[in-house]
């Protein structure tokens, strides 16, 4: 049986409810571009909100992490992952949580104890240590050798000031070597494989920490970690989540991975990837800008690498190694089967484009090598950034008519350019647990309005795609084919406008999905949504499946104004709005 599988039936056995997985791509949270970890999609119900399934959850949820994707090409890191997690919201704590953690591991994966460390909270001047963790780990069976004490590393806290709180964080010993009697977080033996984060308390803005009335507990747990461990491979691309995807990239270059580790890696991982991002609800499509970047970047990257390994670009490469994936996911995640098309129509294009920017790059080398006897980094870079060339390939083509490459001047181009795409895509994760401020608040509201009112203005099938919110702005996507007149933006606005004016109550209410949308309820992924969800009204003009927050009457939300509208993507437009 699956891991994820296991891991779901156990925690239902426990009285928890499945949760569906979000969409990789975060709903109104503009701190990071995708969903980074299982808990981020529950921020609302860690602050407080009721969720409709109760207090006890698991699920398994789609991540990206792309702060670190120049490290893809080694065993361990992967840019999409899944994340295996159970929640506590105001109901059990310490105790249940870590014994089900711990039989979990030794009775259903049937892990030996003594292959098993953890680490504790130790304590500090204002915190005191988390005795009741590493006395629970003790009377479960780990050696009093096996468990470290931290501060640094076992405090949890989402921002500066909010919900935080001790963790323990659970290790694997992975090596054939014997145990050590000791565990010693340097030895890089030992791989961490769960942690267990428990908010007890509230950090405010002048430092105080206070107990929190109701306690959560949050967990996480890397399924391709944890893959790769069970089956004793030390190279997760070697685990069986990996077994059909290298096997296809072995067939079509007619290459083995044992000699084409990084490439077929790359490969692998990007398309992966990018297969999950193309067929998220959101329609992501490649461009210059936020998720399409990283999307743009991902395809290229592993269009680099193909050709590399000596595979032909021009045939379907890409879809085929993306049909092993979809076939693979497609159990857990619908989306997959539903945007099947979309995924192979967009990895196409892109390549397309791509080939005809190698082109483009090839023909500005050759400007570039008339009158010079070495290319400067600046240059060099300007060759990767612009056109798609490795550093390699441009050393290459200049070796071939003895010209040097200042590589070290690239590599410190390179440098900035990682440090500003980590900040772009990890972002601050700034505003955390202690998020959904006054302001952002009413803009989620004015989300609402907005929908209702594009759909009397524009045509009734316009359907949001996706939306953005900070405390000056808010970004709302939306399917449309053609630029919005002035008159259509100008009209949208007196509509909301109106809205605000009329002071329509904005009431909620929980019912099934299926009476939600039999109802005429809105919503942006269906699917995100369980069985059992929250629907806002704003008096008769809008009707939403929506998580939260939401101010309580719209003469609360002050005056609307659109301040740009432009084009998304294919198909979809984007508007910038304020309330003053």
């Amino acid at each position: 049986m699956d891991l994820k599988d296991l891991y779901i039936n156990f925690f239902i056995s426990k009285g928890h409810k499945q949760i569906p997985s979000a969409p990789v791509v975060p709903e109104n949270d503009p701190s990071v571009l995708f969903n980074t970890a299982g808990m981020q999609p529950l921020i609302p119900y860690l602050m407080g909100q009721p969720h409709p399934y109760g207090t006890r959850l698991c699920d398994y949820q789609k991540c990206i992490r792309t702060n670190d994707l120049d490290s893809i090409g080694d065993s361990t890191h992967q840019t999409f992952f899944e994340m295996l997690g159970n929640w506590s919201l105001g109901d059990y704590f310490k105790d249940e949580s870590i014994t089900w953690s711990f039989e979990f591991l030794t009775k259903v994966l049937n892990i030996p104890v003594d292959h098993l460390a953890v680490t504790v909270f130790s304590g500090n001047n204002l915190i005191p240590f988390d005795s009741e963790s590493y006395n629970k780990w003790l009377n479960l069976g780990i050696e009093e050798g096996h468990i470290a004490k931290t501060v640094d590393d076992n405090f949890w806290i989402a921002g500066e000031t909010g919900p935080c709180g001790p963790d323990t964080e659970i290790f694997y010993f992975r090596s054939n070597d014997k145990v050590p009697t000791t565990f010693d977080l340097k030895d890089e033996r030992w791989v961490e494989i769960w942690n267990n984060v428990f908010m007890e308390y509230y950090k405010d803005e002048n430092g105080n920490i206070t107990d929190l009335p109701k306690k959560n507990v949050d967990t996480g747990m890397g399924v391709e970690r944890m893959v790769s461990i069970l089956e004793g491979v030390n190279d997760n691309y070697l685990s069986s989540i990996w077994t059909n995807v290298i096997s296809i990239i072995e067939e079509i270059s007619n290459k083995k991975y044992e000699d084409n580790k990084e490439s077929m890696r790359i490969i692998a991982d990007h398309i992966r990837t990018a297969v999950f991002i193309s067929s998220d609800p959101s329609s992501i499509k490649p461009s210059n800008t936020d998720q399409g970047y990283i999307l743009r970047r991902l395809i290229r990257r592993a269009i680099r690498h193909a050709k590399k390994l000596g595979i032909d670009i021009n045939s379907n490469f890409e879809e085929q190694i993306a049909r092993v994936i979809i076939n693979q996911y497609k159990k857990y995640y619908s989306e997959l089967s539903e945007n099947e098309n979309v995924v192979y129509e967009v990895l196409k294009n892109e390549k397309i484009k791509f080939n005809r920017t190698l082109e483009k790059g090839l023909r500005e080398f050759e400007k570039i090598v008339i009158n010079n006897s070495e290319i400067d980094g600046t240059t060099a870079f300007h060759l990767f950034d612009t056109y798609g060339f490795p550093i390699e390939l441009t050393v290459e083509l200049a070796n071939e008519r003895n010209i040097k490459v200042d590589i070290e001047g690239f590599k410190s181009k390179f440098k900035e350019h990682q440090e500003l795409s980590r900040t772009a895509s990890i972002g601050k994760f700034k505003g955390g647990l202690a998020g959904n401020s006054e302001i952002e608040t009413k803009y989620h509201t004015a989300t609402h309005l907005l929908n209702a009112a594009l759909k009397i203005v524009v045509n009734k099938d316009v359907h949001q795609k996706g939306s953005n919110i900070t405390p000056e702005r808010l970004r709302f996507d939306f399917s449309c084919d053609h630029k919005l007149t002035d008159e259509e933006k100008l009209k949208t606005e007196e509509l909301v406008n109106k809205w605000i004016k009329d002071s329509l109550e904005v009431s909620k209410c929980e019912m099934s999905k299926e009476d939600a949308i039999k109802g005429g309820a809105e919503c942006m992924f269906i699917e995100k949504y369980p069985d059992i969800v929250t629907v806002y009204s704003i008096g008769d003009v809008s009707k939403e499946l929506c998580g939260g927050p939401h101010v309580k009457n719209t003469s609360e939300l002050g005056e609307f104004k659109i301040i740009k509208e432009e084009a998304s993507s294919s198909g979809v437009r984007r508007i910038k709005a304020v309330l003053k």
